[in-house]
This record gives C-alpha cells, sequence and structure tokens, in this order.
C-alpha cells in the first residue's frame, strides 16, 4: 500500500508444490482428494449424511472436485499491522495445481482471492466470529491445500514482527530505531524479518507524519523493499587493537567510505566517557586541518557521528557510582552526553575555532543498544533521557500471550450447485473485511 506495487520474493517453487514445508496431514488430504477425482466418488458414495445439507442436495456432488471459499484470519487484539500476503499470493501463483505423473499443471488461474494490502491494520475485539479475513481462496480445494501452512507461517511472522515495531516507534518519538535481531534467528529470514520492519516504519510514518528511516543491518533484510545494510564497529576489531578504541576508529575512518557514519561503540573498557573524549581528541586534530583547508571530504571522515553504548546489564561504567546505574542506565548517557559536549575544553582552541569545537563536540548523537524494548525506550523517553538513536534486536521477534499473532486459515462455505453453503467450524464463520479487493494473481504477483 506504500509503493502501490507487490514484493517478489524467492521461492523454492519444487518445494512447496512438493509439500515440503506442509504439515503432512495437507498431504494426506491432497492424496484423498486427488484419488477421489480418479474414481469421481461422490459424497453418496461414503454413505455419508450432512448435519447441514439435506440429502438429496449434495449426494452426487464429488468430492475431490469441491469448490471451498477458504478465508485466513488472525485474532490478536487490538489490532495487527498486516503482512505477508504479497508473499502468501506468491505461493498461490507458484504451487496452486497438481502433479500429473511428473509434470505439474498450474491452476491457480481457476481461484478468485481477494486480499488485503501488506501495511493494512486489522482489528479484533475478542469475537471468533467477528474477525477481519486477510485473505480469502475460492476455487478448487484440491489444488491450494498443501499451501495452508507456508501461507500461515509467513502472515504469522511478518505481521508480528511488523505489529511489535511499530509499537516501538509508537513511544520512540519520531527518533531513529535501528534493527539488530539479525543474529538472534535464523539467517533465512532475514529477508521477510527485514520488510517486516520496513512496512512498520512506512505505516508509522504515515500515520504520524514522521519521517523515520529504515535502518537495517544485513543486506538481506533490505532485500524485499530494495534496502542496503549498515553498520559500524563491532567490539571485535577494538580487540585487534589491543583495547584502544581511539586507535580503532582511526583506522576505520581512514579505510571505510565517508558515507558511513563513524559511530564509537564505547563500552569496551567499560569506561565509555574516557573512550568516546579519547577518540574525539583522537578525531579533532584531523578534522581542524581539513576545517582550516576547506577539504569538506575529510571534515566529513573525521566527524565522529555517535558514540554507542552497548554496557552489559551487570557492569557499572567506571564514570558511575551507584549500583542501581549498571548498564546503560538514563545516568549513563547523561554522563556520556556532558563528557561529549565539554571535550573541547581541553584543545586549547579560541576564537572562531572555539565555536567550531563547541558545536563539532555537540553534534555527535548517542546511540544505545543492548536490551532495548517497548517499555525501556517508554521510560527513557518519559524521562527525557539525551538518547538520539535507539537499536532493539530481540524485543522485534517477541511471541507470547501479548504479541501472539497467529493466523488460521478455515473453510467458510461450499459451493454446491453454484450456490454458496455454509460449512465453518461451530464458533467461526464467513466474515467481510472492507480492505480486501479482487487479486489477478496472473497479473499482479510475481516471484523470483
Amino acid at each position: 500500500m506504500f509503493t502501490e506495487k507487490r514484493i517478489q520474493p524467492q521461492l523454492d517453487v519444487a518445494g512447496l508444490r512438493r509439500g515440503d514445508y506442509s504439515d503432512h496431514y495437507f498431504a494426506n488430504i491432497y492424496t484423498i482428494l486427488s484419488r477421489l477425482i480418479e474414481t469421481g466418488a461422490t459424497f453418496a458414495h461414503f454413505g455419508g449424511k450432512s448435519p447441514r445439507i439435506v440429502p438429496e442436495r449434495i449426494g452426487d456432488t464429488p468430492i475431490g472436485e469441491l469448490i471451498v471459499e477458504m478465508q485466513v484470519f488472525n485474532r490478536r487484539a487490538p489490532r495487527v499491522l498486516v503482512g505477508g500476503v504479497d508473499v502468501a499470493l506468491a505461493m498461490l501463483k507458484a504451487a496452486t495445481g497438481y502433479y500429473q505423473d511428473e509434470t505439474f499443471i498450474p491452476t491457480f488461474e481457476d481461484l478468485e482471492v481477494l486480499a488485503v494490502q501488506d501495511g493494512t491494520w486489522t482489528q479484533y475485539a475478542g469475537n471468533p466470529l467477528e474477525v477481519q479475513p486477510v485473505i480469502k481462496i475460492r476455487g478448487r480445494y484440491r489444488d491450494f491445500a498443501l499451501l495452508e501452512t507456508p501461507i500461515l507461517g509467513i502472515l504469522t511472522r511478518v505481521s508480528r514482527i511488523a505489529t511489535n515495531v511499530y509499537q516501538v516507534l509508537q513511544v520512540s518519538n519520531g527518533k531513529p530505531v535501528l534493527f539488530f535481531p539479525a543474529r538472534f534467528d535464523l539467517a533465512e529470514v532475514q529477508s521477510a524479518d527485514g520488510y517486516a520492519y520496513w512496512l512498520a516504519i512506512q505505516r508509522y510514518n504515515q500515520d504520524t507524519g514522521q519521517a523515520v528511516r529504515a535502518q537495517v543491518s544485513t543486506d538481506a533484510q533490505g532485500r524485499w523493499w530494495g534496502g542496503r545494510g549498515s553498520g559500524t564497529i563491532p567490539h571485535a576489531l577494538i580487540a585487534a587493537f589491543m583495547a584502544d578504541s581511539a586507535a580503532a576508529m582511526v583506522a576505520f575512518a581512514e579505510h571505510i567510505s565517508i558515507t558511513t557514519p563513524r559511530i564509537l561503540l564505547a563500552d569496551f573498557n567499560n569506561d565509555v566517557t574516557r573512550d568516546a573524549q579519547a577518540t574525539l581528541n583522537a578525531y579533532w586534530p584531523r578534522y581542524r586541518e581539513a576545517y582550516l583547508a576547506g577539504d569538506l571530504e575529510n571534515q566529513r571522515r573525521w566527524t565522529l557521528n555517535g558514540v554507542r553504548l552497548d554496557t552489559s546489564a551487570n557492569m557499572l561504567d567506571a564514570a558511575l557510582y551507584d549500583p542501581t546505574d549498571k548498564g546503560v542506565s538514563p545516568a549513563l548517557v547523561r554522563a556520556v552526553r556532558s563528557a561529549l559536549d565539554c571535550a573541547y575544553e581541553g584543545w586549547g582552541e579560541s576564537g572562531a575555532l572555539l565555536e567550531v569545537a563547541q558545536r563539532y563536540c555537540q553534534q555527535v548523537q548517542i546511540v544505545v543498544t543492548g536490551g532495548f524494548n517497548r517499555d525501556r525506550i517508554e521510560r527513557f523517553e518519559s524521562e527525557q533521557v539525551p538518547v538520539d538513536v535507539y537499536g532493539v534486536g530481540s524485543t522485534f521477534l517477541q511471541n507470547d500471550k501479548s504479541t501472539n499473532t497467529d493466523y488460521t486459515m478455515d473453510i467458510v462455505r461450499v459451493q454446491i450447485d453454484g450456490e454458496w453453503i455454509d460449512m465453518a467450524k461451530v464458533g467461526r464463520g464467513a466474515s467481510d473485511n472492507p480492505h480486501l479487493k479482487r487479486v489477478n494473481l496472473k497479473n499482479e504477483v510475481g516471484y523470483e
């Protein structure tokens, strides 16, 4: 809904068609219905008696050819930011059909599909008879029965992460929120996860008028929306420089493009104010020389853009004394802000250069990472802690009672002699969503 075009995900088409990603009971359904198509068996053949339809209406119904209406919905209250629909549609296009001998016969063009756009909200107030479907599929059930599991999986994951990200953005006051969960899950899910994050940012910007920029840590996280990973230094670089953070940052500035921000990871020695000031002390003479020469490129090269605090929760930084201030605490952030702002005082500058030095120190931003979640960010913001950027990791993957975003796919109606008849599980029923629109799988949906 933000780009007016659907993403084209990479799919294991052969695996989807074989049912490699399907709960095996769907393979049983596929086998049964396929055999019934071959034999032409009707409902009457099995002596069945429907408690919902009079016998004369369904006796000669060929079960294998049954046309159904399925709806896909979630029940996370009070609302969910929907994502993964484009991928689900791509799965339908790629793998709806059946095998005839060793040849796959695609039948996706026989489906009638309605879907919402990724980035749409669904609402839920606790009544499973009043849900808002994100996809409706009408067609011969045998042809897409194997796709229920992977469709639900992609919708569940992307929607959960997108909703989790959005909830964090709501309390961040428009400040950048970096996406750092790559190391906490399989590499194969990074493209979907990064897309969910991007989706949440687009929706947040649309809802609030903000202009938050999506910033991911791996290229794979940006694959579906055209983003690229970005980053600065890990602790390992400082270790390679024998714990000299300033020397590591000098090497970084010398060898990394000026388009990459210079951000010190400051907690290696558990003395962030000292290492932050030491880095500024190392950068300033080089910046000063470039400034006096009017060399804009080297001014960018030797500008310290930020200091990242990642102090472990069990550590009390050398600048602090109160044991309740362990980890990345408000007190630590304030101490670093003060140290950065006054670092120029030891440089002996005067006149115009003194003002330049002051601005040079004051423009350094503070990035905080390490265990940040919605509640902690909300606390920092309410206390007006001088944070400029938040980095969030595993909390975006949270999946518990409050964040569970599981989707369900139900047959709600069946077609008998051209008429749609209710056939939902008791306690469920066909529902509507005003955002559902007809989808042309052939022309609108693609995949790699």
